[in-house]
């Protein structure tokens, strides 16, 4: 087994008395492209931030590397890349001002990424000696990504990084991800929650529900095996499962069950009377897992 490039444990935050992260335990391998999942408020963001030190912990560790955050050697924090899900670029400067500032820190900067990035995104030209404050959302987003990339790191941590692109920005930048990215075995952490994205790029897939990382798998294996048995609740209740992701009773005699099961685990509960077996999607596992 690989050492972990990434290492969370009992991760705990709360804002205003309210806990956001209640010991999150994460364990990221290298070369893993991980999907991360939450609903709106889940505490994604703050997890994210918390990971790269950003963001200051109540408890808990994280190890990135190797090294204790936030203490990071320079040399690590060369191999990590972020998008912020706003953009924190210098708004005064221009992109070209902005990419020789950050270039002076990076001994792997890849000034012809950048220079192809910047052509076949747009931001060549007169766009690049205007002020970034002027640019629009996207052309900010894009920019944001590319200095994410221009180091090729080793650690690329994004955080809704489409959320301001059109589709053809968002369908350039999974291009990017694929044919680059991913093909250089950077391990990629990914929120987003546009689901058909994730699908396109990720591997592996983690929820973040009750501030907690509440099931990682890869993404294959869980669409195949994931699926929501409905009986009685007399007959629910007798049934227990091996791999029982929750259990829900809807306040009537009906109950369910979400579950990883085999294909003939799956066709013997077809089978059967009184059970309904349902295969999910990556729509119907969010909704379910993150309720």
């Amino acid at each position: 087994m690989k050492s972990s490039i990434v290492d969370v444990a009992g991760l705990h935050k709360s804002f205003e008395g309210q806990q956001v992260l209640q010991g999150v335990n994460w364990s990221i391998e290298p070369g893993t492209v991980i999907g991360l999942l939450g609903r709106n408020g889940a505490g994604k963001s703050t997890l994210l931030a918390c990971l790269l030190g950003l963001r200051e912990s109540d408890g808990g560790a994280v190890t990135l590397f190797g090294e204790q955050v936030p203490e990071l050697s320079d040399t690590v924090r060369a191999k990590i890349g972020y998008v912020p899900q706003k953009s924190d670029l210098f708004e005064w400067m221009t992109p070209v001002q902005m990419l020789d500032y950050f270039k002076a820190m990076y001994p792997r900067w890849n000034a012809d990424k950048v220079a192809g990035l910047m052509r076949r995104w747009g931001l060549d030209g007169a766009a690049a000696r205007q002020q970034i404050g002027k640019l629009s959302g996207g052309e900010k987003q894009r920019l944001s990504i590319i200095r994410a990339l221009a180091h090729d790191p080793e650690l690329l941590v994004l955080d809704e990084p489409v959320a301001s692109l059109d589709p053809v920005g968002r369908r350039d930048f999974l291009h990017e991800l694929v044919d680059d990215v991913i093909e250089r075995d950077t391990t990629v952490i990914f929120s987003t929650h546009i689901l058909s994205d994730l699908e396109r790029v990720a591997l592996d897939v983690a929820f973040l529900q009750g501030g907690k990382i509440t099931l990682q798998a890869p993404l294959d294996e869980l669409l195949e095996s994931a699926h929501r048995i409905t009986g009685s609740g007399a007959a629910m209740a007798a049934m227990r499962f091996s791999d029982e992701i929750r259990r829900v009773r809807d306040g009537g005699d009906r109950a369910c069950v979400l579950a990883r099961l085999t294909g003939a685990e799956a066709a013997a509960l077809n089978a059967t009377p009184g059970l309904r077996v349902e295969s999910l999607s990556l729509e119907d596992l969010f909704v379910e897992v993150t309720k």
